[in-house]
């Protein structure tokens, strides 16, 4: 009995003890964009896992990004407007924020929710996020802050998510198949694989900010021909012989900037895929990157991710609008047929058209974007790749970098020249657009009414 009473008495006094401790304070948990890094991270591996090819990757970026800036803008609207009302088909949200939410969780909620809904494998995302919201937790999140936090998140997912269930993503899913033609100069699948061509229509897919697909069209690409005085034959040769004299340099520039989804291996009669980055994980990794060393709060990092998604999400329709107008014909099948049937690039061809190219394109919209973010000269140290097996590349300037992805496709052997020159223009065009048209500060959207 007497040990009875005094285990109740020690249960009475670590009660009482319990309630005179402080609460924690939550209000740190979250200020930088570390968590939204790890989050975008884990994206980019879903995105790996699932095999998204560059464009689907772009869009899946956009909106999981978009739907967490715009819980920043609603509960910081002095610093930040709502981009929803600014992009093609939106409407804007008007939320009510609760009370007695913590903002940096329901945009990180948002975050893991759109994702979510746009990949295939959920358990991956929901494994990651069941750990990061443990974290949470642990900080000292009250349960109660906790849910209201979460819910006002999954609240702005659903909108994003009904939003991008109108640019035709899903009706493309049963467009038909690309048909190859036999026309000269038209493109041919490649080996190993002989893929077929990938996403054929994208160019029907709603763009954000552009007026249209073809809205900055390119130059096309010089008149085929197999005649070896001609300008196409030319180009090709030039492919074919900075392959042969490249440079260890040029060939560690090349495999850095690989980010091919479908690369195949075939050894004897095996033959095994190697997953990789896309070009648009690379470029949102950038983001991140710059993010951090530029110590943006959590608010400043869904900002410049979320502007670069857009970015890349325009300059993949923008290009394969091109792709699947020229259906040009690659180096790799020009060279095997007309100068040299054994020659093998340095980098596995992907598998659609070539002009234009789409790492020029892409690079280029999101170089402008972050210069306009950043400042174009930014020390940059990328190790969007280490985690891919390849060492830490450094740049001075946003530009710089995507001036060397850009000539990265000519030294991998998967591009002739004026795609890569016409393809920066192209994307340079794409972003500057952006940055008229939208903007992520109050006063200049009140100016572009």
């Amino acid at each position: 009995m007497r040990l009875l009473r005094n285990f109740t008495l020690t249960l009475l006094l670590l009660g009482v003890l319990a309630s005179c401790q402080e609460p924690k304070d939550y209000s740190q948990a979250i200020t930088d964009g570390s968590y939204f890094h790890r989050a975008q991270k884990r994206i980019t591996e879903v995105i790996i896992h699932d095999i998204f090819s560059p464009p689907v990757a772009a869009r899946i970026y956009s909106y999981t990004s978009l739907a967490a800036y715009e819980v920043a803008a609603a509960t910081d609207p002095t610093q930040y407007a709502s981009l929803m009302g600014q992009l093609n088909g939106s409407e804007p949200l008007n939320l009510q924020v609760p009370e007695g939410i913590y903002p940096p969780l329901a945009s990180l909620a948002a975050y893991y929710q759109v994702g979510t809904a746009l990949i295939f494998s959920e358990e991956m995302m929901n494994e990651h996020r069941d750990a990061v919201y443990g974290e949470l937790k642990e900080k000292g999140i009250p349960e109660d802050v906790f849910e209201r936090s979460v819910a006002f998140g999954q609240e702005v997912a659903a909108k994003i998510i009904a939003y991008s269930k109108k640019d035709n993503y899903h009706e493309s899913r049963s467009f038909p198949k690309y048909t190859v033609v036999s026309d000269p100069g038209t493109w041919q699948p490649t080996p190993p694989a002989y893929m077929e061509a990938i996403e054929p229509h994208w160019n029907k897919i709603r763009t954000f900010v552009l007026d249209s697909a073809a809205q900055f069209k390119p130059l096309p690409p010089p008149p085929f021909s197999t005649e070896p005085g001609s300008e196409f034959y030319a180009l090709a040769k030039e492919v074919y012989d900075a392959d042969i004299n490249s440079s260890k340099d040029e060939k560690d520039i090349a495999m850095f900037w690989d980010c091919n989804p479908y690369k195949m291996n075939v050894k004897g009669h095996v033959m095994f895929a190697e997953k990789k980055i896309t070009p648009g994980g690379h470029w949102m990794s950038i983001a991140s990157i710059a993010s951090a060393a530029a110590k943006k709060d959590w608010k400043g990092t869904i900002e410049a991710l979320a502007l670069t998604g857009i970015s890349l999400n325009e300059a993949f329709i923008s290009c394969w609008d091109e792709k699947y107008r020229s259906k040009l014909i690659r180096p790799e099948t020009y060279i095997n047929q007309y100068i040299d049937e054994n020659w093998v690039p340095l980098l596995q061809t992907p598998p659609f058209p070539e002009h234009t190219s789409g790492h020029s394109v892409a690079s280029a919209a999101s170089a402008y974007t972050l210069g306009q973010l950043f400042g174009d000269q930014f020390h940059l140290v990328d190790s969007s790749e280490v985690d891919y097996g390849l060492a830490i590349r450094e740049f001075d300037s946003f530009s710089g970098a995507a001036k060397e992805a850009a000539i990265s496709r000519f030294y991998g052997g998967i591009h002739y020249r004026p795609a890569i020159e016409y393809g920066v223009t192209q994307g340079t065009q794409v972003g500057e657009l952006i940055w008229q048209r939208i903007s992520t500060k109050p006063d200049q959207v009140a100016m572009k009414k």
